[in-house]
């Protein structure tokens, strides 16, 4: 009796992703994959706070998979709906199963932002659910309006953005300021809104040793950003408190 035996899919027999980043586009070697850094095979930035090679997309055992091969900075991963999302720490990895990956980190005060496009799409998401404009919840979360206004001020460089790639994180000073607002009064309202998203298992956002003010703002950029928490829709609240 003839058996049929199922090889496993080598990196050749993948259709190899591209990687879009500040508008130019970046083929991945099935070979030899792509780093992505400060000197890689993507050069982001010259930023002493980035990796030289900090993430890297490779193809092992059948499927294409994105890499964290840094040993500090983290990397927020969201497919293109915004209704899968995860935090990619050093050493981790996860395989790119969505045709489009959307991939958001901070190095220093700048938050980068870079797309990862396959032929492939093993899993179909549903939309996030959206609102009408103006109110005040997204999701399963509920966030109240001057609440929303504080993520929206600390996304505003990452939003305004005519083409995604870098963007800046303002200082919690900063971010007060242009809300108006006292910095107390400012620090109180980000703890109250880490504290919620940290309660429905959102990481990266718990403060303690370790978990520096600066972290905890990024992350909150990056999530809020990846799963359309805010977007640019919502710019024009934060323009009219000025």
């Amino acid at each position: 009796m003839n058996e049929s035996v199922t090889e496993p899919m080598t990196a050749a027999a993948l259709a190899a992703p591209r990687v879009e980043f500040c508008g130019e586009w970046f083929d991945v070697d099935p070979a030899t994959g792509l780093g992505i850094g400060r000197e890689a095979d993507l050069t982001i930035d010259d930023n002493p706070f980035l990796h030289r090679v900090f993430l890297r997309v490779h193809a092992e055992h059948g499927l294409w998979w994105l890499a964290n091969v840094g040993s500090a900075l983290s990397a927020t991963i969201s497919d293109s709906s915004g209704a899968v999302q995860a935090w990619l720490g050093p050493g981790a990895r996860l395989p790119i199963v969505f045709p489009t990956l959307h991939v958001l980190f901070t190095a220093g005060s700048t938050t980068y932002d870079f797309t990862v496009h396959t032929e492939d799409d093993y899993f179909a998401t549903a939309p996030t659910l959206d609102t009408d404009p103006g109110s005040t919840t997204r999701m399963p979360i509920s966030f109240t309006s001057s609440q929303r206004l504080l993520i929206i001020a600390l996304a505003e460089d990452v939003l305004r953005q005519s083409v995604p790639g870098r963007g800046a994180i303002p200082t919690s000073a900063d971010a007060a300021a242009r809300l108006g607002w006292p910095l107390t009064t400012f620090n109180r309202k980000l703890d109250n809104v880490c504290d919620k998203l940290d309660r429905i298992g959102v990481q990266g956002l718990r403060g303690g040793p370790g978990k520096l003010a600066t972290q905890r703002r990024a992350r909150l950029v990056e999530y809020a950003v990846v799963t359309r928490l805010v977007s640019a829709d919502d710019l024009p609240l934060l323009d009219a408190q000025g």
